[in-house]
């Protein structure tokens, strides 16, 4: 209706009668803005008193389709600037690489469905399938409150499944190593976190050699290690190899990037809610924590990723495991 005052309004400026015309045209569609908004209104209170869990539904999908379409713009925004900047993505600000990186992730889900729903008639088995398994075909924005806290408890849930054969995968690969000192100090450590012991940062970084070459680096690990680590992120562990090498190693150089302009912003900057956010995705479950235990963590996390190179990224995918399996209720 605003269109259609603009243009009206201009057509009768034209002739020489603006004022009358266009403002009671202007009137009117306020008017019918103003009933519309009532009746939104009185619907919502509606499904809110008579249908509470359809009024959550209702909400949730408004709610979570406005935040869609902000990060739609945001990150049009963003590539804008790295295409104008010439800046890439390891160069952004920590929110606006978070921006990115959660954007690419949500549009690997979502694509297929919008692929699936162009047929005719299509769209109702898609709303079917999509009320069916909302976890597996819906993204973060459209789940109710209790949806993302079950969903986050189901796949940290998951990720714990492949904990214990990590850390095996890990010690079988200790003859391997040809030098004595490391091969020393990984045995201690993996010791040391299978006995229940939470490691320190210097534990940790001793054994960083390890993860550059043969056998844990990202160049040099075998393809049994290497889905153990894509199922505990949650990644399809059942591609072929090197397509399972590329997918780990972008997402430890994702991890990277994102500590280092984390640590170059402060975590001081991070809300409690960003700070719970930020443990999850590095593989740390926030739910039974408090605010302070979870800076505390990542704090221990960012001391030891900011001292990495490229190379040396596969240890921040076992750091995941290293790190948190020991930590208080994680």
């Amino acid at each position: 209706m605003s269109l259609t005052a603009l243009a009206c309004s201009l057509l009768v400026s034209t002739q020489g009668s603006f004022s009358v015309l266009s403002c009671r045209h202007y009137s009117l569609s306020q008017g019918r803005l103003g009933i519309f908004q009532r009746a939104s209104e009185k619907y919502e209170k509606f499904l809110e008193h008579r249908f509470p869990r359809l009024y959550i539904l209702y909400t949730t999908f408004v709610k979570g389709f406005q935040l869609m379409v902000h990060d739609v713009r945001e990150t049009k925004r963003i590539r804008m600037k790295m295409l104008t900047q010439d800046v890439s993505l390891k160069e952004l600000p920590y929110r606006e690489m978070e921006t990115i990186i959660l954007f690419r992730k949500d549009m690997i889900k979502a694509i297929p469905l919008v692929i699936i729903s162009i047929p005719p008639f299509a769209i109702i088995l898609v709303f079917t399938l999509m009320c069916l398994f909302p976890r597996q075909l819906l993204i973060r924005h459209l789940w109710t409150p209790q949806q993302q806290q079950d969903f986050q408890r189901l796949y940290h849930e998951q990720r714990c499944r492949h904990r214990e054969n990590i850390l095996k995968g890990v010690a079988w690969s200790i003859p391997h190593i040809k030098e004595w000192t490391l091969r020393s100090h990984l045995l201690t450590l993996i010791s040391k976190v299978q006995s229940g012991s939470h490691p320190s940062v210097k534990d940790i970084s001793a054994v960083r050699g390890v993860f550059s070459g043969q056998p844990l680096g990202l160049t040099g690990m075998d393809s049994v290690h290497m889905r153990l680590l894509c199922s505990h992120l949650l990644l399809n562990p059942w591609l072929p190899g090197f397509l399972l090498r590329r997918r780990l190693r972008a997402k430890a150089l994702d991890l990277l990037y994102l500590d280092q302009a984390l640590d170059t912003l402060g975590q001081g900057q991070l809300t409690d809610a960003e700070i719970r956010e930020a443990c999850y995705l590095r593989g740390l479950n926030p739910s039974s924590l408090t605010t302070s235990q979870c800076r505390e963590w990542l704090l221990q996390w960012l001391q030891l990723s900011t001292q990495l190179t490229e190379s040396e990224t596969s240890l921040l995918l076992h750091n995941m495991v290293l790190l948190s399996v020991n930590y208080p209720s994680s």
